[in-house]
């Protein structure tokens, strides 16, 4: 099966986490076809002299550079234009893929036509790839996924591998800060678009930061009108949308510590 890996960098980023990244892919018992790499605005030095030495490596790597930093759903949204394959992987450029996690799921999809997008259970890891901290594990069928997202994230964004045909039939990416990756989950349920979970860990994700970024004033705003664009586009019930911000508000304005611990406790599970 021929497919793109995707991908967006932007200046925040550690050369050594992009260097980890790519040295994972290189790795894969299925290589890609294509990798497209998205320059999210000017970076650093460091980050530039990786990229060359990433390319000096990686004879199909495709360069997208932006003029300004436009944010993780425009960075795909233009990244996907340049993917020449009919099948996408996604995975972040501070993540590190199992070897295995390409034929996995291209051997799923091919196996399953009725499947437009899978995604899989991942680590989390601390400071390094041994310090695994928590598995993020999800339901697995599509009718599980469905009731599943009308309350959380049915999908671990840097795990998915979808079908091109099926995200653009949704919209594709779009500006939608912090929720991205969900709110074009939702439209793809509403197109009537397949999901599946594989029942096991494929990525290893650095989670340093992200009990910090789930947080915060800002982000529970936007998660309430995101919730409101669900209610607009028949994805949820006005009552289902009134209990989602009722008990996910409080979550994000708590101080991070506690946050943390809500998650490791009833939102993981240990490993």
């Amino acid at each position: 099966m021929e497919f793109s890996v995707l991908l967006s960098v932007y200046s925040q980023e550690k050369a050594s986490h992009l260097k980890e990244c790519f040295k994972s892919i290189s790795k894969q018992t299925l290589k890609p076809n294509e990798i497209v790499l998205v320059e999210d605005g000017p970076l650093t030095d460091e980050l530039y002299t990786e990229i060359r030495t990433i390319q000096s490596k990686f004879s199909n790597l495709v360069l997208v550079q932006l003029d300004q930093c436009k944010g993780l759903g425009n960075a795909l949204r233009e990244g996907m234009k340049h993917c020449s394959y009919p099948y996408i992987a996604r995975m972040d450029t501070d993540d590190i893929c199992i070897p295995a996690r390409f034929k996995i799921q291209a051997a799923f999809l091919e196996q399953h036509p009725d499947i437009d997008i899978c995604s899989s259970w991942m680590y989390e890891f601390k400071n390094n790839p041994e310090n695994i901290i928590t598995t993020k594990k999800l339901p697995e069928t599509h009718q599980e996924l469905e009731k599943y997202a009308r309350k959380r994230n049915p999908l671990n964004h840097p795990t998915v591998m979808f079908r091109k045909e099926a995200v653009e039939k949704a919209g594709g990416y779009l500006d939608y800060p912090l929720f991205e990756d969900y709110y074009l989950w939702a439209r793809m349920f509403v197109a009537g678009c397949k999901f599946h979970n594989i029942q096991k860990p494929l990525l290893l994700f650095r989670s340093s930061s992200a009990f910090k970024r789930r947080g915060g004033l800002k982000y529970a705003i936007t998660e309430c009108k995101l919730q409101q664009e669900f209610h607009r586009i028949g994805f949820i019930s006005y009552i289902q949308m009134v209990k989602n911000i009722i008990v996910r508000f409080p979550l994000r304005i708590i101080p991070t510590s506690m946050r943390k611990l809500v998650y490791l406790l009833f939102l993981r599970s240990n490993k």
